[in-house]
């Protein structure tokens, strides 16, 4: 069983403002989250976590966790322009993307934004088209020497950064050409739940500023250890303890950097899923009930409102309101409307037996769920909600329409 921010009675009197399905974010938990974050890595010179955009594009959360000291790492122009909108900028947004045009390397530059480069070809690319900045910093792929995940891929076979042999070069080559100041950027494995994975990722960023500082004559103003910080996605998994996790870094900044002589280094993240993905919520009624070979729930909702489970297999946690405490009596398959056979939410999941007319939250969309939306046979994508710290429920995105659907067609050349 996991816990939810509101009751029957709340979402009740928002679906008669807002139809299912929607989204529903928790404003308390997630400036409470946000403010625990940065006082575990209260030691850190300068800390920054630089919230992942692509996990919750919604400015309305952006500037929550802008308000909580947060900065914004962003991956296309459209998350740049969502970050200005919010007042976001310079120093406080971070560029890491890959495959990057050229008029997005340019607004991050009339941004002030700092560039994370990808590849050691967009030197050249850079520079030809926006100029180099002064501050650059590249993404490291460790191959063979760190695992990876499911999710994002072993680092051998993944697209991401710069081999090692490369970043020597890379960096050799932006300080011949006048760059000042340098930082170092690694993201290999996501929703990672072993706290011991992230302290030997800092360790060995740490041991690269260092060989790098050292053979090319620069030093270091920000490391970035990334993101990947898994989040309990089952009721029985244990959530990780980002204190300990702070607290070993600490004692490895202080072994691979302080002991060394070398510069204070400012520390970054860029975590998305473990900001905002345990508090938000995909709301749908159940709408048809299907009994072939197996039984079926089919809900207002689909894999165009989340689309995890289907794209990994994911579990997400689903309680039926209402009936919380009712025992687990029948084995589920929760599906969407789409065409396809992996448009479902659980597969042979055991919960209460569910009425048409039921209401299913299905836990953990705050990041990655609305973010991945689609629109397939036609679905549109559904409205955002805030539940906010007075307990009060506000729209913070409306739902697509079928004039949105259709704005980009010109139906008067058929």
């Amino acid at each position: 069983m996991k816990d939810l921010p509101f009751n029957k009675e709340t979402i009740e009197e928002a679906i008669k403002r807002f139809p299912t399905p929607f989204h529903i974010y928790d404003e308390k938990a997630i400036r409470e989250n946000a403010r625990n974050l940065i006082k575990a890595f209260s030691w850190a010179p300068g800390f920054k976590e630089f919230f992942a955009v692509k996990a919750n594009p919604n400015p309305f959360l952006m500037k929550i966790l802008y308000e909580e000291g947060f900065g914004a790492d962003c991956s296309s122009l459209a998350e740049l322009m969502l970050a200005e909108k919010v007042g976001i900028k310079g120093e406080d947004i971070m560029l890491t993307s890959n495959n990057t045009p050229a008029e997005e390397f340019i607004y991050a530059r009339n941004l002030g934004a700092t560039l994370n480069l990808d590849d050691i070809t967009h030197i050249n690319y850079v520079e030809k088209h926006a100029g180099l900045p002064e501050v650059i910093s590249f993404r490291y792929n460790p191959g063979p020497l760190k695992g990876g995940n499911a999710i994002i891929g072993i680092p051998e076979e993944a697209k991401y950064g710069l081999t090692r042999d490369q970043l020597f070069e890379a960096y050799k080559t932006v300080k011949e050409r006048g760059v000042k100041h340098f930082g170092l950027h690694t993201m290999i494995a996501s929703n990672e739940l072993h706290a011991e994975y992230f302290v030997d990722t800092a360790e060995i960023l740490f041991d690269l500023i260092f060989e790098l500082s050292e053979e090319v004559g620069i030093s270091f103003d920000f490391v970035n250890l990334g993101g990947g910080f898994g989040i309990p996605y089952r009721p029985g998994d244990k959530p990780l303890d980002i204190k300990y996790i702070s607290e070993r870094i600490s004692e490895v900044y202080d072994e691979k950097i302080i002991s060394r002589g070398l510069k204070p280094l400012k520390i970054c993240m860029e975590s998305g899923r473990l900001i905002t993905g345990p508090y938000g919520y995909l709301v749908t009624r159940a709408i048809h009930k299907k009994e072939i070979y197996k039984d079926y729930i089919g809900v207002d909702a689909c894999m165009a409102d989340l689309m995890r489970p289907a794209l990994y297999g994911a579990y997400h946690h689903i309680t039926v309101l209402g009936k919380e405490n009712a025992k687990d009596v029948k084995k589920y398959d929760i599906t969407g409307s789409l065409c396809e056979n992996n448009d479902k939410f659980a597969i042979d999941r055991v919960l209460p037996e569910i009425e048409t007319g039921d209401i299913l939250v299905i836990h953990d969309t705050g990041a990655h769920g609305y973010a991945m939306g689609f629109n397939y046979n036609g679905k549109l994508r559904s409205a955002e909600l805030l539940l906010k710290e007075d307990g009060t429920v506000d729209m913070i995105r409306r739902p697509e329409t079928l004039d949105d659907y259709f704005a980009t067609l010109d139906f008067s050349k058929l």
